[in-house]
């Protein structure tokens, strides 16, 4: 949680500390930058690294964390199994697949809709003549920011708790719907009218 605090500060500072000019009494930022040096290192390498590579690499960094404590628990498992039941077998099987795929299709999709945010920014840095910027800048920015949208859906069609939470939410289910979630330790509720 700390990081999610530091980081950007620690970018607001390295951006607008160093660019920071003060004209007939007023700050403003972003006035004056020494070098073309200065403008790729603030912010092309900055902003990318940080925002884009880093979170590529804790995503993949936190789901292999995952992928070993579910190998590591599947190995206690096995030990505890008499013959080691080809049944739990093929299920933690299933879950590191699932695990891996998780892991691919969130990396991926964060990939793929913060690079054209990523790229808007190099353009708009580099190119030596101001640009229109607005309607650009909506559109990859609603395309970036639609990555938290389906980052939830993709959570919610890949883990079985996730499924069966949101089908418990569902006001209007058959008799026969409700009776899904009886031998998993959930309570069975017959609601066949809309309330």
């Amino acid at each position: 949680m700390a990081i999610a605090w530091i980081i950007p500060f620690i970018s607001f500072v390295a951006e607008r500390f160093p660019t920071a000019q003060v004209i007939d009494g007023a700050c403003y930022s972003l006035q004056s930058i020494d070098s073309y040096a200065a403008t790729i290192i603030i912010f092309i390498v900055w902003k990318f690294l940080i925002y884009y590579v880093l979170m590529i690499f804790i995503f993949i960094f936190c789901y292999w964390r995952i992928l070993l404590v579910v190998r590591r628990q599947a190995r206690v498992m096995a030990g505890h199994s008499a013959a080691g039941s080809s049944a739990g077998q093929t299920q933690l099987n299933q879950i590191q697949t699932n695990v891996i795929k998780t892991m691919i299709l969130v990396s991926a999709l964060y990939a793929i809709s913060w690079s054209p945010l990523h790229i808007y920014g190099m353009i708009q840095y580099l190119y030596p003549y101001p640009l229109e910027w607005q309607g650009m800048y909506y559109s990859v920015t609603f395309v970036a920011f639609s990555y938290m949208c389906t980052n939830a859906f993709i959570y919610a069609t890949k883990f079985d708790p996730v499924k069966e939470v949101l089908l418990r939410l569902i006001p209007c289910k058959k008799a026969n719907e409700g009776n899904a979630g009886a031998g998993r330790g959930y309570a069975v509720i017959d609601r066949t009218t809309c309330t």
